[in-house]
């Protein structure tokens, strides 16, 4: 398992990618938190508060996530390795945990860089810590489920920018998934909509941004990722019996 997390992480470092990804990253945060110091008033002080800057960061990471992880799987049959990964000793299993371990390594690369805008913050105003923590564990939580669904939808195809296309798709439904729930259409139909306001996952993200950790939140967070990684697992069991 550990080679194959360390060839993922090198694919990722020892190019141009991990690095372009994290600096537009930076570039959208450092934004996002300049616009809303700048919308606040200069007679308050300066609290540095996540909710705001970490919801629009969830739009931001629907475009970055997929394209980080377009590659997981398709980059194996575009360059002719997957025969190679399919007949290892390795379990299929081992090959998926390895691959989410070496996104979720590259994600928290990412979102180290950010740790500087408290300091600032810290020297000008004041931190919220619990708010803090908990923002970061939210966005950690929101980003690794993101993760786990862009390598299933990346499972699927031989083309790494459809898979990207798809899995910002899939991603904003994802996002928006409670607004939709709430429509007119919906709203006739109390238990559908019950239904799909339980699987939406920005009214937990809230508690995070207001400075709550909730067990509930939690598992459901767990829970998706377990979920998409379970069919990852079951995408490529399905390929390697039909290679025989």
């Amino acid at each position: 398992m550990f080679p194959i997390y360390k060839k993922e992480l090198q694919s990722f470092f020892y190019t141009p990618f991990a690095y372009a990804i994290a600096a537009l990253f930076m570039m959208l945060f450092t934004y996002t938190f300049a616009t809303a110091i700048g919308d606040m008033d200069s007679s308050n002080t300066l609290k540095f508060c996540y909710t705001e800057v970490f919801y629009n960061i969830i739009i931001y990471l629907i475009f970055l996530i997929p394209i980080m992880t377009m590659r997981t799987f398709t980059d194996e049959r575009k360059f002719g390795t997957e025969v190679l990964l399919m007949t290892s000793p390795v379990s299929e299993l081992k090959i998926v945990l390895a691959k989410f371990f070496a996104n979720i390594t590259v994600y928290i690369f990412m979102l180290a860089g950010t740790a500087i805008f408290p300091v600032i913050t810290a020297f000008n105003g004041e931190v919220v810590i619990s708010q803090l923590i908990c923002a970061y564990i939210g966005i950690f939580c929101w980003g690794t489920m993101y993760i786990a669904l862009g390598m299933l939808i990346s499972s699927f195809t031989e083309n790494s920018i459809i898979a990207a296309i798809i899995g910002e798709i899939v991603m904003f439904a994802v996002l928006f998934l409670d607004d939709f729930s709430n429509t007119p259409f919906i709203s006739q139909y109390p238990k559908v909509q019950s239904v799909l306001f339980s699987f939406a996952a920005q009214p937990r993200f809230s508690y995070f941004s207001q400075g709550f950790v909730r067990l509930s939140d939690l598992v459901f967070f767990g829970s998706a990722i377990i979920v998409f990684l379970a069919w990852t697992f079951i995408s490529i069991e399905k390929r390697r019996w039909k290679r025989g």
